[in-house]
């Protein structure tokens, strides 16, 4: 069974260590998005998994990710959602773990369940 969930509205995620990201609903068009990610295309076919994990994990962070808090910069000031920063805070495997297990595996979960 599979309870829809039709609100899109963005939600706030607790990574459990210091850090609160709101993010954007994980849609199909998010996916797809994350899989057509020029750093994720740029490692080709031949990639190892944890690799091409970690490029779709930061790919769909950088589509998703809105606002956060508990992230600072070296100056101690918040540091702003970019590009760059999502990919550096996902670089923290406690977070990267935290964003894989709890916000993108539920969805890869039901897309493999649909593949039996």
């Amino acid at each position: 069974m599979i309870r829809l969930n039709l609100a899109a509205e963005p939600f706030w995620f607790d990574t459990n260590h210091g850090v609160k990201l709101k993010l954007a609903p994980l849609t199909s068009a998010v996916m797809m998005a994350a899989r057509s990610d020029p750093a994720v295309l740029a490692l080709g076919e031949d990639a190892p998994r944890n690799q091409r994990a970690l490029a779709v994990c930061k790919a769909i962070a950088r589509l998703t990710v809105l606002e956060w808090e508990g992230v600072t910069g070296p100056d101690d000031a918040p540091a702003e959602p970019s590009p760059e920063n999502i990919d550096a805070l996902l670089d923290l495997w406690p977070i990267y773990e935290s964003f894989e297990l709890d916000y993108v595996a539920p969805a890869l979960v039901l897309d493999a369940e649909k593949n039996v």
